[in-house]
């Protein structure tokens, strides 16, 4: 009888053992879900339009969040400094691809830390003269991505201040020192600009949330006419402090995004920050599906919009000349 119980405990064993190997087994040969390394020069508050277009360009290419692609994000908190071992995390962390969407210094960090895993940059510079592509149709290495013209545009920035306040003479750049990749070129293209129109332009530098106050303050105390906002990775998401500053201190400026605008600020001019990384997230996609980086053109965010803010100019005792607000893509009064 005793045997005949081990028999039965033996065989239902067994039958259990069955049911539950080809579950198992099923498990085990299903394909580990991708993984995006997202590296953002700042924080996910500050990134979220440009995370929910992104997402929308993955979707896509038939990539959703959680479902059929996990995303690892690393957020450098405003200091560039961060960049490079956030970085090296994502590379250890094996991710299939890495998106820099922190600009110039984070393509930068990404660059240095891999030459085989796939990275799809959004920058504002050419990006054969910094050396991340050997050109814009066949990149030839492990980097790809999207370009915009918030370099190009400067003068045409400088241009629209000088077309409101054309008795001025002075005028003033903001830039963030610690991303020289992205600030020189910039400040020289708007240079360029203002040796066209004679204009006499001054430097300003903010690379931490502290300096924002000092350098409106010192914009006053120069009595320059206007304020150009450069399109540094730091100032990103903080077009609404930057706005209130504005205000706040009675400064006249113009911003790359909408936005700035919406706040307060004066003007933007510059590439619409959700077609830019859509197509950020149309490359990560398509990276995933097997196209390679070295054979990825890169893409130019060539779309460009201009947003006045009537009732601030009213505020600040400017008349807008009617030409210009009929180039306007929107006008807020």
């Amino acid at each position: 009888m005793a045997i005949s119980i081990g028999r039965r405990q033996f065989i239902s064993a067994l039958g259990g053992a069955a049911l539950s190997w080809p579950l198992s087994a099923a498990r085990a040969q299903q394909p580990a879900m991708p993984v995006i390394g997202f590296l953002g020069s700042s924080s996910p508050d500050l990134y979220a339009t440009r995370l929910r277009v992104f997402r929308e360009g993955l979707k896509e290419v038939g990539y959703v969040e959680g479902q059929n692609v996990a995303i690892e994000y690393r957020w450098a908190e405003g200091y560039n400094d961060r960049l490079p071992p956030l970085a090296a995390e994502l590379v250890q962390r094996h991710v299939s691809v890495i998106v820099a969407g922190s600009g110039t210094p984070g393509a930068a960090a990404a660059k240095a830390a891999t030459t085989t895993i796939p990275i799809v940059f959004a920058v504002a510079v050419d990006p054969i003269k910094v050396g991340f592509v050997a050109s814009l149709n066949r990149p030839g290495g492990n980097l790809t991505g999207v370009t915009n013209l918030n370099v190009e545009i400067g003068p045409k920035r400088l241009e629209l201040a000088h077309a409101l306040l054309p008795t001025a003479t002075d005028f003033a750049v903001l830039v963030d020192p610690t991303a020289p990749a992205l600030a020189e070129p910039f400040v020289r293209a708007v240079q360029a600009g203002a040796n066209t129109f004679g204009l006499r332009l001054h430097v300003l530098n903010a690379s931490t949330e502290r300096d924002f106050d000092p350098v409106f303050a010192n914009v006053v105390q120069l009595k320059v006419a206007a304020l150009i906002i450069g399109p540094m990775p730091f100032y990103v998401g903080r077009g609404e402090q930057l706005a209130a500053l504005a205000i706040r201190f009675k400064v006249p400026a113009i911003y790359q995004y909408r936005p700035f605008a919406a706040a307060g600020g004066l003007m933007s001019y510059g590439s619409d920050e959700t077609e830019y990384y859509r197509l950020v997230g149309i490359d990560a996609g398509r990276i995933l599906k097997g196209d390679k980086p070295a054979e990825l053109p890169v893409e130019q965010s060539t779309k460009v919009e201009l947003i006045i803010n009537l009732k601030t100019a009213k505020a600040l005792g400017i008349d807008v000349p009617l030409s210009l607000l009929g180039r306007a893509d929107e006008v807020i009064e």
